[in-house]
């Protein structure tokens, strides 16, 4: 079981962080890239076809503005690619989430909202569950935690 968060800019990092605190808190070992679809093509294509050598599941990519990384990503690999819009410029990710959600078929990119780099996580964790029961079996007792919890702090009985 691995995953890999690649990201177009070290000023993405607060934001991507957030999806390596969830895979570190559910015990899924990733890797972390900083590689621009632009400024690094050939590095970005030889590090995703190192991460498809090395056993790399799904691939989380974090972009702002017209956010080409997560699509140049899927086109490299058959790993499945959940995007990350991040909030740059002047639209606040809203170019970027629609770029995401718009690629072209038949290389499609899964999107989470903009700067919610933990839902992609959690999203990843969810497609590892269906090939590692050990991941099911955390993902649901963290479900029934979760539930626990609201009712208990909203009185729900």
């Amino acid at each position: 079981m691995k995953a890999a968060v690649i990201f177009g800019s070290k000023s993405d990092s607060e934001i991507m962080k957030k999806a390596s605190a969830v895979f570190e808190e559910f015990g899924v070992p990733h890797s972390v890239h900083i590689l621009s679809a632009h400024r690094v093509p050939e590095l970005l294509s030889r590090t995703v076809k190192k991460l498809e050598e090395d056993g790399v599941e799904v691939i989380i990519a974090g972009a702002g503005l017209a956010a080409h990384l997560p699509g140049v990503i899927a086109s490299l690999t058959l790993v499945p690619v959940i995007g990350v819009p991040v909030a740059a410029g002047s639209l606040g990710g809203l170019d970027a989430l629609l770029s995401m959600v718009q690629m072209p078929r038949p290389v499609p990119v899964a999107a989470v909202g903009i700067d919610n780099a933990a839902n992609a996580a959690y999203l990843a964790c969810e497609i590892l569950a269906l090939k590692y029961p050990e991941l099911k079996t955390k993902l649901s007792g963290f479900r029934i935690s979760m539930k626990a919890g609201f009712e208990e702090e909203n009185g729900v009985v």
